[in-house]
């Protein structure tokens, strides 16, 4: 199983503002995120992420979709599950070729730390803001990377894809 991280970021790594807005991402890089997740048929959040996706898009209620919470949580379809912890959330999805980690911060910070990511895409989006939520939050860990390749998104954004050395 591969263990892929699929991010937005603004210039300066925050992936939503203070008040978990994520208005600010572009047409172009929803439709890639939502793609990547569907073609996978998987994808791994945490609470607020799964609670702002529940909100923007009913895309994913085909999809299995698990939840990293310690606290209970109702989803909204039968194909969306919670878990405690990131090796319980790869557990679930043990039979998947390519499993997605898509946010937030802390989630992102924890796969990292446990070292259960193998690739790193991070789209940048053209916008830098003083505060919000960062990529990674609430974890001491060090990762190194080796680009692998980048493409535009559109004519204003990158994607760059990063395989995590371990």
């Amino acid at each position: 199983m591969k263990v892929i991280m699929y991010m937005a970021s603004s210039l300066n790594g925050m992936i939503a503002k203070q008040n978990d807005d994520t208005s600010w991402i572009s047409k172009e890089e929803w439709d890639s995120y939502i793609s990547v997740i569907r073609n996978a048929g998987n994808v791994i959040v945490g609470h607020k992420t799964y609670k702002q996706l529940s909100k923007q898009t009913s895309d994913l209620n085909d999809v299995k979709l698990i939840v990293v919470s310690h606290q209970s949580l109702e989803v909204s379809s039968s194909n969306h599950f919670v878990v405690h912890s990131p090796k319980e959330a790869l557990g679930f999805l043990k039979d998947y070729e390519e499993v997605i980690v898509a946010g937030g911060g802390i989630l992102n910070a924890s796969f990292l730390a446990e070292n259960l990511v193998d690739e790193i895409y991070l789209d940048i989006e053209p916008i830098a803001f003083g505060s919000g939520i960062p990529l990674f939050r609430d974890k001491d860990f060090e990762c190194k990377l080796k680009l692998l390749g980048q493409k535009n998104i559109s004519d204003n954004e990158i994607q760059l894809h990063y395989a995590v050395l371990k």
